[in-house]
This record gives structure tokens, C-alpha cells and sequence, in this order.
């Protein structure tokens, strides 16, 4: 999914114009005709994700400056690049000082543009980098620190959302890589214990012969090596968060002990005499199948219960690809701020190339690759060379038209036609064929797999465009992908049932 830009202006001709470069770019868009109108879309219950806005700073009615100011107000972060036809400093101080990203001229040129673009909506991912850092090792974390647009989290985020407004034990599943850390780190940073600690443990990295010491503590001289005294994981949680991370790893030992705690709400050191109230919230994390664990008789069934009241599982990167542009760019501009490297972006044959690859590491494979591609990279832009590990993966680009899906528009007007984006040649409108070459009916699977391949081709592949445009939902749209073989997909359950 591309970024989404909001187009505010009066205007019709210069909305219209604008919306054209805007969409030549690579982004989707939104066109309102007034400031109200843009204020209404921004902060209506169900707004739509906005990366950034371009403004019309005269406009009868709420004006740029006025939009600008609710901005502020309703604590936006949108950056926002203003336009007007009058190009006067006063105008230039006053929207920057009212918090415009940028400032443009009218008529603004298209390279003009991209380039606004492309620079605010890299401020904007290394604000987002930097706040989602400062919040996580604050114990401050929120859902709105989690990157995503695609359709498969929106029932987890929800799901997770409501959990945070209470202390109901949570069990987060997934693979290996997707972010069950930080869907934790939310949950506790969204709730009421958010102002005491969040205390996470590695069940599987700890010795079995330490686990019980690790999670309850021990008293000086319990064991030989026992120099001091320690009071475990559970106390150091006290009035806030335990993370359980791969709970499935715990011994059998151990897990009498955690139910034990879990159901008296007290624990009892190594070498201890009684044992110790404490009130922790349990959010538990495993990338197995942990009911397979109890059939397995690997995990105890009655700490299992305690355990799985409310589940969550995160899907693979695989199953949400529309996040993949969407995560580079924040990768990109954190490793390049950290690096000390001025690399603009990523071409979008490369970014269409990684949105297709199945990711067995998921988040966090996606995460190194980026970081190697920086630090390795001899150019201000990545490509697809900068990526030699992952270049020989079957992706979608070989065999039908992918988006352009660009973390920032790419600057010479000569690639804008396309020549960098891996798409097939335009079909001619109108040009389906009825017919086999024997004079038979064409089968009706055969042709409407046409009509999506040129609605892909036409619509430049902006997939939720053209699930629009064929109104038909965006997992039916990869459903018939799957379906008719498309490589890059996993087959008919890489994109359904995640």
C-alpha cells in the first residue's frame, strides 16, 4: 500500500492537477474541496490513515491557516505542505511557524513536488522511529507506535486494544519475528499499570536450573553460587507488567510453580519461608502452537488455561504485505540517521521485489536486510542490488504489474513514466478477446484473470485501487491472484488464512 496523501484546495482544475502528480508519484490520495472538509476527514471516527497533506492556504470558508492551527490543536502529527498562489515571505513565516512542513508556489512543478514529498515523509518516519525508541525503553509504548495498514491486523489491534483496558491475561502467538515484544509493550503502555514497570524474560534463554531463582528469587545461600540475596522477575513487576516470553520453553517444574503464583497471586523465593504478595499483569508470548505443546504433554493444561484466556496472534509479514513499503521507509530512515547515511529512498523496483518475498523472519529479517542494505550501499538511493541475499526469491514483479510502492517519488521526470517501475506494458483498452485460437469461448476464469491483470497494469499497481475500481474487497483481489497461480502469493493460503 502506497502512502496516502490528503489534497486540500477550492480549486477543482488545481485539486485536479495536483491529485495527477501526486498519483504519477506513486501515492493514493484523497481530495477534499475546503478546509472544513479536510479538518472532518482528519479527525472523523473512522479516518482514514494519512501520511501527509497538501494545502491550500487560500480558501474561502476555514483557511490554510486556520486548518493548520486545528492541527495543533486536535495533536496531529500529519506533516503538512502548504501551496498558494502568492509567494510572499510573510505568507512562508507565518505557515511555518504554524507547523507546515514545507511550502510551495503555485503552479508547483512535478519534481517540485516530489521532492516536498519525499522530505516530509521522511521527517515524518524518523519522528515516528525516534518517539517509537524513546517510548519503548520508557515503558511507554502504544498501539499507535505499531506499524500497519493491512486489513489482517485490524481484528488483532482491536482485539489487543480492548485488552489493554483491563488486566485479563494475555497469550500472544506468532512466528518467530513479528513484533509479539512490542504488541506487549502496547498493551501495557495502553493501560493502567502504564506508569509502573514492564519487566520481560526470556523463558527460553534461561538455564533450567535457574528458571525458579529468575522468576521468584532466591535468599543468600539457597544454592551454592547464592552470594545475595535476589528478588526475581515477579517482584521486580510488581503493580505492572510480566512478559513471558516463549512461555512454551518453561520446564515442567517450573510451570508448577507459575501456576501456583498465578492462582495465589504470591510467590516464594528459593530458600525463602513464606511467600510474597504480588500484583502483576501476565502477557504471555510463543511461537509454537502452545495447545500442541499440551497434547504433547510438554506444557501443563490446567497452566495453559490460565495462560490462554485472551488470545492474540499476530499474522506473518507474509499475510500483510501492504505493510512492507510502509516498514522499510521507517527501517531506512533510522538505520541512514544512524549510519550517518544520506540515502533519499528506495527504488521502486526493489521495494516491489521485497513487498513480494515471504519473509520466514518476518519483521525483524525485513529490519536486518535494511540495515545491511545501508551500511553497504555505495549509492544515495537503494536498489535492488543492495539487496543480493533476497534478489534470487521468486517475487510477483517477473509476472504480473506491481506497484510502484516507492518510499519516496523518485526525482528525474524521465523515471516517472515508469521506466524504474516494474510493471508489463499497457494493454490496449477494450482489447479482450472472446474467443480461444480454435474459435471456442474463452473460459470465464481465463478472461476475468485478464481484466484483473489490466486493471493491475492500468491502475499502476495500487492494489487497493484496484479492488475499487473491479469492487470487489482487497482479499478477494489477492484470493484470485492465489488462485490463478501467482508466484509470490504462498498459494491459496499465503494471503487468506494467516
Amino acid at each position: 500500500m502506497a502512502a496516502s496523501i490528503l489534497i486540500a484546495d477550492d480549486d477543482a482544475v488545481a485539486r485536479r492537477l495536483i491529485e495527477n502528480m501526486v498519483q504519477k508519484c506513486g501515492y493514493e490520495t484523497i481530495v477534499v474541496d475546503s478546509g472544513d472538509a479536510a479538518i472532518a476527514t482528519l479527525t472523523a471516527p473512522d479516518a482514514p490513515v494519512i501520511d501527509a497533506i497538501i494545502l491550500d492556504l487560500v480558501m474561502p470558508g476555514l483557511d490554510g491557516m486556520g486548518v493548520l492551527a486545528k492541527i495543533r490543536d486536535a495533536g496531529l502529527t500529519v506533516p503538512v505542505i502548504v501551496q498558494t498562489a502568492h509567494g510572499g515571505i510573510d505568507n512562508v513565516i507565518s505557515a511555518m511557524r504554524a507547523g507546515a512542513a514545507d511550502f510551495v508556489v503555485k503552479p508547483v512543478g512535478v519534481e517540485r513536488l516530489q521532492v516536498s514529498l519525499r522530505n516530509a515523509l521522511n521527517a515524518s518516519a524518523l519522528k515516528g522511529e525516534l518517539q517509537r525508541i524513546r517510548h519503548s525503553r520508557e515503558g511507554r509504548l502504544t498501539f499507535s507506535d505499531i506499524i500497519t495498514r493491512a486489513e489482517a491486523m485490524a481484528g488483532v489491534m482491536r482485539t489487543a486494544q480492548k485488552a489493554a483496558g483491563s488486566s485479563i491475561p494475555v497469550l500472544i502467538e506468532g512466528e518467530s519475528g513479528v513484533g509479539k515484544e512490542m504488541f506487549a509493550r502496547a498493551i501495557h503502555g495502553s493501560g493502567e499499570r502504564k506508569a509502573k514497570p514492564f519487566v520481560a524474560v526470556n523463558c527460553g534463554a534461561i538455564p533450567d536450573n535457574l528458571v525458579e531463582s529468575i522468576l521468584f528469587g532466591h535468599e543468600k545461600g539457597a544454592f551454592t553460587g547464592a552470594t545475595e540475596r535476589h528478588t526475581g522477575k515477579f517482584v521486580e513487576a510488581h503493580g505492572g507488567t510480566l512478559f513471558l516470553d516463549e512461555v512454551s520453553e518453561l520446564p515442567l517444574a517450573a510451570q508448577v510453580k507459575l501456576l501456583r503464583a498465578l492462582q495465589e497471586g504470591a510467590v516464594e523465593a528459593v530458600g525463602g519461608r513464606k511467600p510474597l504478595k504480588v500484583d502483576v499483569r501476565i502477557v504471555s508470548a510463543t511461537n509454537r502452537r502452545l495447545l500442541e505443546r499440551v497434547k504433547q504433554g510438554h506444557f501443563r493444561e490446567d497452566l495453559f488455561y490460565r495462560l490462554h484466556v485472551l488470545p492474540l496472534t499476530i499474522p506473518s509479514l507474509r499475510a500483510r504485505r501492504e505493510d512492507i513499503p510502509h516498514l522499510l521507509r521507517h527501517f531506512l530512515v533510522r538505520f541512514a540517521a544512524e549510519e550517518n547515511r544520506s540515502i533519499s529512498g528506495i527504488s521502486g523496483e526493489a521495494v516491489a521485489h521485497l513487498a513480494q518475498l515471504d519473509w520466514p523472519g518476518n519483521i525483524r529479517q525485513l529490519e536486518n536486510a535494511v540495515y545491511r542494505a545501508v551500511v553497504m550501499s555505495e549509492g544515495d538511493q537503494l536498489g535492488l542490488a543492495d539487496f543480493p541475499v533476497l534478489t534470487s526469491q521468486p517475487h510477483l514483479a517477473a509476472d504480473i504489474p506491481t506497484a510502484p510502492l516507492m518510499l519516496e517519488p523518485i526525482a528525474a521526470p524521465s523515471m516517472i513514466s515508469g521506466s524504474e517501475i516494474p510493471i508489463a506494458p499497457l494493454p490496449l483498452a477494450g482489447a479482450l478477446s472472446m474467443l480461444t485460437p480454435t474459435g471456442d469461448v474463452r473460459p470465464l476464469e481465463d478472461m476475468e484473470n485478464e481484466i484483473i491483470r489490466f486493471a493491475i497494469s492500468h491502475y499502476r499497481g495500487q492494489m487497493s485501487e484496484v479492488a475499487r475500481r473491479l469492487k470487489i474487497g482487497r482479499s478477494t483481489l489477492y484470493r484470485k491472484l492465489d488462485e490463478a497461480g501467482v508466484p509470490g502469493h504462498g498459494g491459496k493460503s499465503g494471503e487468506e488464512t494467516h
